[in-house]
């Protein structure tokens, strides 16, 4: 029998909903078996799911891990951005951070607050623990009840494990940006929970610094 492969993405995944009943999970990878990269999924209010990819080999792996009714491959750029404030500026509610994300059809400008509640919790957990598949499987009955339609262990996609390994958490505070020349409307929930996979991002629109393990 073959053996097993691990490969390890890290990076951030950013969550929220839309005005126009969009619900987009934007993938933002620093270190992958492709590189750096950006990916996004997005699912509309009649529920069909797209997959934006910047090539081939990137768009095959994603969509055999995942389901998509539509997969796309264009240029997709991404930046995230800190927002640079004196102390006395600095109070709850404040922009830390910006998103910028940009492609053929898509453009969004993404407001990222302070680190949430859940965010101080998992900063005390380990790098290393954090990331580690046997943890997340251990952890992953708790984190499902915890936060709604979350999981850190699944199955995904072509007979594929998946474990997400969330270090920390940081508020969604504003979107602006239009899909395919539809204003967005705003920021909104990331309600219903996405159907891409065993696993959604938290309802509370938000900013994830993960680490994601897929063994094939």
């Amino acid at each position: 029998m073959p053996e097993s492969v691990r490969d390890r993405f890290d990076g951030h995944i950013a969550g929220f909903g839309t005005g126009s009943r969009l619900r987009v999970v934007v993938g933002h990878w620093h270190t992958s078996p492709f590189g750096t990269f950006t990916d996004v999924m997005m699912q509309a209010a009649d529920g069909t799911r797209t997959l934006l990819a910047p090539d081939r080999a990137i768009a095959d792996y994603v969509s055999a891990t995942y389901r998509f009714d539509e997969v796309r491959i264009e240029s997709v750029s991404c930046a995230i951005a800190p927002v640079i404030r004196t102390r006395g500026d600095a109070h709850d509610g404040a922009l830390t951070a910006t998103l910028d994300l940009a492609a053929a059809g898509l453009t969004l400008t993404v407001g990222i607050g302070g680190r949430t509640g859940w965010g101080r919790l998992l900063r005390l957990v380990p790098g290393p623990l954090a990331a580690a598949p046997a943890w997340l499987q251990l952890i992953d009955p708790l984190a499902g009840r915890l936060v709604r339609g979350v999981h850190t262990a699944g199955t995904a996609g072509a007979g594929r494990r998946e474990f997400y390994g969330v270090r920390d958490l940081h508020h969604v505070l504003s979107v602006d940006g239009d899909d395919d020349g539809t204003d967005l409307g705003g920021l909104r929930p990331l309600e219903p929970a996405v159907t891409f996979g065993f696993s959604s991002a938290p309802a509370a629109p938000s900013l994830a610094r993960v680490t994601t393990t897929i063994v094939r």
